[in-house]
This record gives structure tokens, sequence and C-alpha cells, in this order.
């Protein structure tokens, strides 16, 4: 038996709850010998959960099985199929790296980023850039370019789902996690501009320090904007 609990799950299959949603499973197990013993797993996405929940049924050992979410609302199996089915056909599992490059001499900067993400069970990777004018540094660069990118996820209809955001500016990720304060008003202003579009968006965002190296696609793709090089492009991945 899987119990429902109405009111929130419809608000969640009808698109007004997290998109990205993490479920528990409980469930009775019954040994040959008649023995008896309750299970409970971690939070695991939704569609892993369904292949595991239709796996351990076929055992004919198993009952009461509850699905349960952050919410602690819990789920039918009708209604897990129907959601899995649903984001199927959505970007999902996105991971964004950011640049932004700065030319004192000019006030130019190049932006850059690429967005890794999963849609109808294919893998995709876009890469963008642009040049602009008018900024005044580095680091305000970097936010353009970050600020862009959450451009392209409106372009996507990517909406309450989690996104990694990834870039090599200590600046910009501590500020935005929450680890600095930011002072100079000019990325306090980005800052916030940041925050509504994702707020906006219910997006929730996780964000990580990486590498240079790590995030050489995006420093390239930044550097060619400076060079006058405009990059569009969105492949699949094998």
């Amino acid at each position: 038996m899987i119990w429902l609990n109405h009111g929130k799950i419809r608000s969640i299959i009808d698109g007004k709850g997290d998109r990205c949603v993490n479920i528990r499973i409980e469930w009775l197990y019954k040994a040959k010998n008649g023995a008896e013993t309750l299970f409970h797993s971690a939070p695991l996405p939704a569609a892993q959960v369904l292949m595991l929940v239709e796996d351990v049924m076929q055992t004919g050992r198993v009952k009461n099985i509850v699905l349960t979410d952050a919410y602690d609302s819990t789920w039918t199996l009708k209604e897990l199929k129907k959601y899995v089915q649903e984001v199927a056909s959505e970007p999902q599992n996105i991971t964004i790296y950011f640049d932004g490059g700065f030319q004192q001499n000019t006030k130019t900067a190049g932006l850059g980023y690429v967005v890794y993400f999963e849609q109808d069970g294919k893998a995709y990777r876009m890469r963008k850039n642009a040049f602009v004018e008018g900024l005044i540094s580095n680091n305000e660069a970097e936010y353009a370019a970050l600020h862009l990118s959450i451009r392209e996820l409106e372009e996507l209809n990517v909406h309450h789902a989690t996104v990694h955001f990834k870039g090599d500016s200590q600046v910009v990720i501590r500020q935005m996690a929450g680890d600095w304060p930011a002072y100079e008003k000019e990325l306090a202003a980005w800052a916030n501009k940041i925050d509504k579009r994702l707020e906006k968006l219910h997006i929730t965002p996780m964000y990580e320090h990486v590498s240079r190296k790590q995030n050489e696609e995006a420093d390239r793709l930044a550097t060619q904007a400076l060079n006058g090089i405009t990059i569009d492009g969105r492949k699949e991945l094998q």
C-alpha cells in the first residue's frame, strides 16, 4: 500500500512546487522464513526511486511502501510515474561554468558560459559568449557572465530546479554563496539582480569555486569574445 497526501502532491505535479524532487523510500520486507524488517532509504532522485520501487515490488516480499518527499508529502506510484514522465521533457541535471575577462585600457569585457544539461534522456552542451562595454572591473565582468548564463536558463524554460554554478572567481562564488559580503556597490547591485532573477524562476543555486583549468571552456569563450569571435552553439553529447 502506498499512501498519498493530495494537497501538496497536486501543487508539485502542476508545476507550482519544486521540480527537482528527491524522495525517501520506506518499506516492510518479509523474508521467506516470515521474519520482517523495516527499511529506509536516503533521499533519492524521483526517476531512481521509481526504478527501485518497481524492482523490489517484483520480489513479492515487500509491502507497505511509503514514498515521502522533503515536504513530508507522500506519493503514490501513479503520481511518481506521472511526475517522472513530465520532468523528462524539461532540462535537468544542469551545471553552468561561467567566466568573464576584462581589458582595463579599453574598458571592454568578454563574457562566456557553458551549460551542461539533460533533456528527454539525452545530454547536451551549450557554449555562448558576448562582448560588452561599460563595465569597470574584472569582478564585474565575472558577475555579468553569471547573470548572462541565468538569462539562458530563462530561454531554456528552466524553473523550479536546482542549478550548479561553477566559476574560478573567488569573489563572485563566495559572495553569491553568502560567505563573503559585497561591499562594492557595483558588485552588490549585480548580486541583488541575480538573486531576484533566480527567485523569479524558483531556481535553487549551488555555487562552487573551481580552478582556472577546470573552467577553461568558459575562459576560452570570454577571451574569444574580447577578440571579436562570437560563439553560439549547442551540441548533443554521446
